[in-house]
């Protein structure tokens, strides 16, 4: 295995191929000064950052087994970039995988394009922030790797697959900030909604739906990793029926829906553009006025028709008339019609100021249209989002789809996610969070969390710290580099605020059992965070898996390590390529019959050679799963 990066991400997969599946890696990386990240605003917080870093570089080195590894477990390369000589420097030639972890994505591209070339069948794992482009380059880097074998998709084992560390990371920092509660994981068209519940109170009655997780009982999340001797104080993950019974005092996660959502479209554009909503273009105050008047015109006319007994359409044509103040006066007509003719007129004289008002509504609308809104007064329960970059856009994005009011802090006016904000229309404050009033202008008083994923830990920390004193009660989400900081973090504010939630993520964390679970050859379709561990969602084929092969779905679970979740049912070929809407199913089982997608399996149910199965895993359940089949290959 080869790991080609130049930040914490590369480090981070690197432990996790040698500590949890025990593979050979190489690790490419920049030289030594590649620990220092760019500076952050302010002298003393760049120095303080790149001291952090390099503490932090270190722990990551020893994240596999919690001291310093043995020399010779990781193979490094230094280089400024990942050229042809380098590459093969590496071994990429025999190597099995090569995963791209650059922070830039045309030096993951470019790397890419000429590992191919030296090696047609490995398998390429790349880390892109455009998705749109990503999917691009699987099928050109997927096509090249056919053509330069001369092996069909059926016995090809290269492959190619983007994966993004801000999509693995922001539904895990979305959740944490809206309630702490609710989980979502939705690719390859399937969506699943997990939920943190709290500890039965006696004489309640369970909760339905798969238990995938029973909490810490002490709630902090003290412990972790994925050694069972941790189980003990912190959470157990896949637990079987009797230790979900015997659990007393422990919080659980519970899969509540399991469903079909349809293929989900990468973000680049939801065609709104900087063209805001007929809706919007007024104001409500306006829009009640323009419907009173609408009305006063259809009244007019319908009384008309009645006065007069003319056609009803011939009837409202001579009310507009009389309204634009064009028809000739109702002399010598009877009285009703020439009230109704004053009244129309009266009408007219009111529709003016009313439309002139419309026009200057929608100028002004269309010029502040590209324009960074404030946060509006009277603003309350939204959530503060500090940080626009790779993390923050993405972040930000989930939080608009779950229509959470946000306001958006960001110190740099060039940011990549201030495009999103003003498509999306969130007020966004420019400025300096460690700055006296920048946190008041986004009415953290009364915000409902703080969500701090900026690229400084310093500065993440320092913000949640001065949101405390404001708000003792605040519900506080950080993004820190490193998981052991983190975990102290974590530890800390939940000691100093016992009743105020706290939640400290690491991005690398989340990110690097995907990463690492598609360099063994697996589509990891998400993951998300249990305390200070991590539940991966994979879609695996049963052929060649005697663990699951000709087993029914409860003898394949293992409790501790993997559960079988849903089924697909669908051919290899009809997988890459539309659904097929002609299949049905002749079971009772919840499925939905468009898509092949198969769930609330029964226990029962004989699992098929030619089935793809959904599997919840733990990081070391699915090491053990994928072990025989890379040994083999690597034999082979």
């Amino acid at each position: 295995m080869v790991v080609c990066g130049d930040d914490g991400l590369a480090h981070r997969l690197a432990a996790e191929l040698r500590g949890v599946y025990g593979e050979q890696v190489t690790l490419v990386v920049p030289p030594s000064q590649r620990t220092v990240r760019p500076p952050v605003v302010g002298r003393a917080r760049a120095a303080s950052a790149a001291l952090l870093d390099r503490v932090v570089n270190a722990a990551v080195g020893r994240a596999a087994g919690g001291g310093p590894e043995p020399a010779g477990n990781v193979r490094v390369v230094e280089a400024a970039e990942a050229s042809e000589a380098k590459l093969a420097e590496a071994g990429v030639e025999r190597a099995d995988a090569l995963a791209l972890v650059y922070d830039d994505d045309e030096t993951n591209i470019r790397a890419a394009l000429t590992a191919r070339r030296l090696n047609p069948r490995l398998r390429l794992v790349l880390r892109l922030y455009n998705r749109r482009l990503g999917q691009h380059i699987e099928e050109l880097l997927d096509q090249a790797a056919a053509l330069a074998t001369g092996a069909g998709d059926a016995g090809l084992d290269a492959s190619t697959t983007v994966l993004s560390d801000a999509d693995t990371a922001a539904p895990a920092l979305a959740a944490a900030a809206v309630a702490g509660t609710t989980k979502v994981v939705q690719a390859d068209g399937l969506l699943l909604r997990a939920v943190e519940r709290p500890p039965l109170r006696p004489g309640q009655a369970p909760p339905s739906g798969v238990t995938l997780a029973l909490l810490s009982a002490n709630g902090n999340g003290s412990g972790g990793g994925d050694d069972p001797g941790s189980e003990e104080h912190g959470p157990l993950l896949l637990p079987d029926a009797a230790a979900v019974r015997e659990a007393s005092g422990r919080g659980t996660v519970v899969l509540e829906q399991v469903s079909y959502a349809g293929t989900s479209m990468p973000a680049g554009g939801s065609g709104r553009g900087i063209v805001p909503a007929f809706g919007s273009l007024f104001s409500r105050r306006l829009r009640w006025s323009l419907a009173g008047l609408v009305g006063c015109v259809a009244a007019l006319a319908v009384a008309l028709t009645v006065v007069t007994g003319e056609h009803p359409l011939y009837a409202t044509y001579m009310t507009l008339l009389d309204l634009f103040a064009i028809n000739e006066p109702a002399l010598h007509q009877p009285l009703a019609r020439q009230i109704l003719q004053l009244l129309s007129g009266l009408t007219g004289l009111l529709l003016l100021p009313v439309l002139l008002a419309a026009v200057l509504e929608a100028l002004g609308t269309f010029r502040t249209a590209s324009a960074l809104r404030k946060p509006p007064r009277g603003l309350g329960g939204h959530v503060v989002l500090l940080g626009l970059g790779k993390i923050g856009t993405r972040v930000l994005t989930r939080l608009r789809e779950l229509h959470i009011p946000v306001v958006c802090v960001e110190a740099d006016p060039d940011a990549r996610g201030l495009a999103t904000a003003r498509r999306l229309r969130v007020p966004v404050v420019l400025g300096d969070v460690t700055q006296e009033g920048v946190l008041e202008a986004a009415k953290i008083h009364r915000s409902h969390a703080l969500l701090a994923v900026t690229s400084a830990d310093t500065t993440n920390l320092e913000a949640a710290l001065y949101a405390r004193s404001v708000r003792p009660d605040l519900r506080v989400v950080l993004r820190l580099y490193d998981d052991d900081f983190a975990t102290a973090v974590y530890r800390t504010l939940r000691a100093a605020h016992p009743h105020a939630s706290t939640r400290s993520r690491s991005v690398t964390h989340l990110a690097a059992p995907a990463f690492a679970g598609a360099m063994m050859g697996r589509q990891i379709l998400g993951a998300i965070p249990v305390e200070r561990r991590v539940l991966l969602f994979a879609a695996v084929d049963v052929a060649g898996h005697p663990q699951l092969e000709d087993r029914t779905v409860g003898a394949a679970f293992r409790p501790g390590a993997w559960r079988v979740l849903a089924l697909d049912r669908t051919s290899a070929q009809e997988r890459r390529e539309e659904p097929a809407a002609e299949e049905s199913y002749e079971d009772p089982r919840a499925g939905d019959a468009e898509s092949g997608w198969v769930w609330d399996l029964p226990d029962t149910y004989v699992l098929q050679r030619e089935d793809r199965v959904v599997l919840a895993a733990t990081r070391r359940g699915l090491a053990e799963l994928l072990g025989r089949r890379s040994r083999e290959r690597t034999q082979a």
